[in-house]
């Protein structure tokens, strides 16, 4: 077995303890920190995403794995060339005004950012204003992705993508809504490009975007 597979053997399996060592192994004896990054740790988690689509795997499992691959990714950043981690683009992602849950959120943001995503994690209880703000500061920005766990929040919702859709410029990036009481036919009513059910189909909506 290769140092690189090794290292996607990790992450699937959540090895936390090991990831940083078996990084630096693979760096010393000469692979491609791209490689290592793209074949060992990226594509692990894919397949973790795919298990968890088939209800093979749980959030449990998920979260374990998404921090392992953060680990083995802080390990690696010292030979990554400047925002290679990162290198799919921005994606700003909160859970909306009136609503201060972050388990779904937190997932969605491990999940996208292990897809070679840069997040900017505004938190929970965040206004339109916070997101309109933060599109305009970085003109990177890919992907903004709104969740929520309330029904009572939905309008905050629904007020927020209205005002990301008045940018000039919409044509940039696209909106992802996310959460509990939130439906494919909610996401399309109030204005926004795509709605996931799980953390590992937002990952995988969010590389179609950019692929």
């Amino acid at each position: 077995m290769s140092k690189i597979e090794e290292i996607s053997t990790a992450i699937e399996t959540g090895k936390a303890k090991i990831i940083a060592e078996l990084v630096l192994q693979a760096i010393d004896e000469g692979a491609e920190p791209m490689d290592v990054l793209n074949h060992g740790m990226i594509d692990a988690m894919s397949v973790v995403g795919e298990r968890f689509s088939r209800g093979e795997a749980f959030v449990p499992e998920m979260l374990i794995s998404a921090r392992t691959m953060k680990k083995g990714v802080e390990a690696l950043k010292p030979y990554l060339s400047k925002d290679a981690a990162g290198a799919l683009g921005k994606v700003v992602i909160g859970t909306v005004a009136g609503d201060r849950h972050d388990i779904g959120k937190n997932l969605v943001a491990l999940m996208i950012e292990s897809a070679g995503f840069e997040i900017v994690d505004l938190g929970i209880d965040v206004p339109g204003e916070k997101f309109v703000q933060t599109v305009r500061e970085n003109e990177d920005v890919r992907i903004v992705a709104l969740s929520t766990l309330l029904t009572t929040t939905m309008p905050a919702m629904k007020a927020i993508v209205a005002s990301l859709n008045e940018l000039e410029n919409r044509d940039s990036f696209h909106v992802m809504v996310g959460g509990a009481p939130i439906t494919q036919a909610f996401a399309d009513a109030i204005g926004a490009d795509a709605y996931s059910a799980d953390a590992a189909s937002a990952a995988a909506m969010a590389k179609s975007f950019v692929s």
